[in-house]
C-alpha cells in the first residue's frame, strides 16, 4: 500500500529525516515509535505533503506522489488525522463529517453519517453539538471520523492518544482495531507504546530522524533492549 525509500526532510538547515525507508502493508496497522522530536510527526507530514521532502521515494499503490500538494494526495485515498484534530469548532458533528465527505472508492464500503456513528456511538448522541462544546476525547474521535468520510485506503494517525483520558485512549484502541475488518490500512505515529502493543501488527522505531529498530510488536514487546534504549524516557 505504501513504500517509503531514502526519505530526507529539513526545516531550513535542520535535517530532520535521514534516508527514511519502510513499507505498509495492505490492511496493515504500521505503528511509528520513538521520543518526542524522533521525526515521526514529520514523516506523517511528508507523506501527506504538509512539509516536502528534499529528496526520496513515497509509493502509494504504486504511484509516486513525494511531490504532489496535499489535496491531490488525498484525492487519491491517503487520509490524515493531525495531532491537533483541527475540527471545525462552529460546526456541528454532522456537518463536520460532511466537509470530510468524498466519493466512493471501488472495492471498500463507503463510508456514511450512520456507519461511523455506530463506530462511535458518542458521536451519535451529540450529532448536532458544536465542535467548540466536545472534550478532547470526543474531538479526537470526531477528527478520525471527518477523514473517514473521505473513504480513504490508508490513514495515518498523528499522536491519536496525545492528552487523553486512559478510558478515552481504550475507546480509540477499538476504533482502530473495528477499522481492520474494514479494509482500512492504518499508520499510527504513538509514544503510548501499551496502545501500539494493543492495536499494531508491526513497528518502526524512529532516533533522531532515522530508523532504529524495526519488526513485528511481539518482537518488540520482547527486545528490553530496544525498548530501554529508543523509547525510555
Amino acid at each position: 500500500m505504501l513504500s517509503v525509500s531514502g526519505l530526507n526532510t529539513h526545516y531550513g538547515r535542520a535535517h530532520i529525516l535521514h534516508d527514511l525507508a519502510f513499507e505498509v502493508g495492505r490492511g496493515e496497522v504500521l505503528v511509528l515509535l520513538g521520543r518526542n522530536g524522533a521525526g515521526k510527526s514529520t514523516t506523517l507530514k511528508s507523506l501527506i505533503g504538509l512539509v516536502r521532502p528534499t529528496s526520496g521515494s513515497i509509493l502509494f499503490q504504486g504511484q509516486e506522489i513525494a511531490c504532489h500538494e496535499p489535496h491531490r494526495i488525498a484525492r487519491m485515498g491517503l487520509g490524515y488525522v493531525p495531532e491537533e484534530r483541527r475540527i471545525f469548532a462552529d460546526l456541528t458533528v454532522t456537518e463536520n463529517l460532511e466537509v470530510g465527505r468524498q466519493r466512493p472508492r471501488p472495492g471498500l464500503p463507503p463510508w456514511t453519517p450512520d456507519r461511523l456513528f455506530a463506530l462511535f456511538p458518542n458521536l451519535a448522541r451529540m450529532r448536532h453539538r458544536p465542535g467548540a462544546r466536545m472534550s478532547g476525547g470526543e474531538q479526537q474521535m470526531l477528527a478520525i471520523a471527518r477523514t473517514l468520510m473521505g473513504n480513504p485506503r490508508l490513514i495515518l494517525l498523528d499522536e491519536p492518544s496525545e492528552g487523553l483520558a486512559p478510558v478515552v485512549v481504550a475507546e480509540v484502541a477499538r476504533a482502530i482495531d473495528a477499522l481492520k475488518p474494514e479494509g482500512v490500512t492504518i499508520l499510527v505515529a504513538e509514544q503510548n507504546l501499551r496502545l501500539a502493543a494493543r492495536v499494531a501488527d508491526r513497528a518502526v522505531v524512529l532516533e533522531r530522524g532515522r530508523v532504529a529498530w524495526t519488526g513485528t510488536m511481539t518482537q518488540l514487546q520482547a527486545d528490553e533492549g530496544a525498548r530501554r534504549a529508543y523509547l525510555a524516557v
